[in-house]
């Protein structure tokens, strides 16, 4: 079992959380925040640029289906940004098919969630990619 690591390099791991379900997003932020991560959630994209230059999250939580733009066009965004590129993505999607997967690990995302999602199973997934920032 991996073990949570709410650090990388000895600071505070800070996580964007997009998600557009009030009770999704809240649910994960509290439990992120309890977990010892700094947590900034957003239920909509547009202030994304705003948010990603301020707050500098390590690791981003993406849902796919927002209200302002789909999630896709964020992986894109992220890609197209040079120093966005390395901020590793992990989408929580309620969409579970092969092609959607394929699609969002193709446009960058380290790890795609199919929800509903298991909390240990979320925290194993930013576990792994804490450890590969801590590197």
């Amino acid at each position: 079992m991996v073990t949570p690591s709410p650090s990388t390099t000895g600071s505070t791991l800070r996580i964007l959380l997009i998600e557009d379900n009030d009770i999704s997003r809240q649910l994960m932020s509290d439990f992120l925040i309890d977990s010892g991560y700094d947590v900034v959630a957003m239920a909509e994209v547009s202030s994304f640029p705003t948010v990603m230059t301020q707050f500098a999250p390590n690791l981003i939580l993406l849902d796919l289906k927002l209200p302002d733009v789909d999630g896709y066009q964020i992986l894109q965004d992220l890609q197209q940004t040079p120093h966005w590129q390395q901020i590793p993505v992990i989408v929580v999607s309620a969409f579970a098919f092969e092609a959607d997967r394929n699609r969002a690990l193709e446009l960058g995302a380290k790890q795609y969630l199919v929800k509903p999602i298991k909390l240990s199973e979320l925290t194993q997934a930013i576990a792994v990619e804490a450890a590969c920032l801590a590197v």
